[in-house]
């Protein structure tokens, strides 16, 4: 079944669902067909999206909405804070080509503080799954909770075997280890599981972990895998401050634990336009490069 797929079947099957856009239908063409009056498409105008989203959500729908992830969590920051943060309104952001996704795309269309942006308000909950196959396995439970979300959508093919069963706020462990505990989400993980096997081939034993949730956050894993592993390492397409580095900052010092971390992140700077694989190698973030990063580290 395909993300498209999914989205039909629940708003024909449940009258409360509809599905909106600003203007980006790559993945749901055929949608406005299937769908009828249950598919608007505002154009290019992500405050009036989401301001009209939230007044459907006031009348009992539950908005599905798709945009730029850069244009939908800046552009549209203070509607999505007043009206669906503070009203806890159950609508589901779906942010378009987030992070490296955005590839060529120049800086404007980069997504590279999202994280930052939406979990600093409250009752938004984040769903970063890290390729197809995951997005499938959690879209579902999500896009059926109470609570609205933002979601970092991505459509690349998987080629990580999940765990399918998914419970919001909770990490899927892709393999156990006590020497390094790598936390990724999103699109890396692809990198990330490369960078493992590097380690392990060096004598390395590696936990990843896929977060799934940004927020709520999977505390209990995070804990404890800070507690196993001698060295932490933190992978994401975003900026180092507010994101994944700076969450487990938070969790860190409230419980009072110390770790050696490595962050692997955008640090003050946009990313240079490229295709994926170009970009991802040139800005340092293929399975490669860092697993050369955590070697350096580990051996200093």
């Amino acid at each position: 079944m395909t993300y498209e797929e999914i989205l039909k079947d629940l708003v024909l099957n449940d009258e409360r669902y509809i599905v909106m856009t600003a203007e980006n239908r790559t993945d749901i063409k055929n949608l406005p067909f299937m769908l009828g009056d249950k598919f608007i498409d505002t154009g290019i105008t992500e405050q009036t999206l989401i301001g009209s989203a939230c007044g459907l959500a006031l009348r009992g729908r539950v908005p599905i909405v798709h945009a730029f992830a850069s244009f939908l969590t800046m552009r549209a920051f203070e509607f999505i804070r007043t009206d669906v943060g503070i009203a806890n309104l159950p609508v589901k952001m779906v942010g378009i080509s987030p992070g490296f996704l955005s590839g060529p795309l120049g800086p404007a269309h980069q997504a590279i503080e999202d994280i930052s942006l939406m979990r600093g308000i409250p009752n938004i909950n984040i769903f970063c799954p890290s390729d197809e196959g995951d997005l499938l396995i959690g879209i579902k439970s999500v896009l059926e909770s109470h609570h609205p979300f933002y979601i970092r959508y991505i459509n690349e093919k998987s080629e990580i075997k999940h765990n399918t069963e998914f419970e919001i706020g909770k990490a899927e462990i892709i393999s156990e280890g006590e020497d390094i505990g790598i936390f990724v989400y999103g699109y890396l993980l692809k990198q990330a599981f490369i960078a493992k096997e590097i380690l392990e081939g060096k004598g390395h034993s590696v936990r990843l972990i896929n977060l799934r949730t940004i927020k709520p956050i999977d505390e209990k894993i995070i804990t404890e895998t800070a507690h196993k592993c001698k060295q932490l390492v933190t992978i994401e397409d975003h900026f180092l401050t507010g994101g994944l580095y700076s969450i487990l900052a938070e969790i860190f010092l409230k419980n009072r634990i110390t770790a050696k971390v490595l962050p692997i992140s955008i640090q003050n700077k946009w990313f240079k336009p490229a295709l994926l694989n170009e970009l991802v190698d040139y800005e340092g973030f293929s399975g490669e490069k860092i697993a050369e990063k955590i070697l350096s580290e580990i051996n200093k």
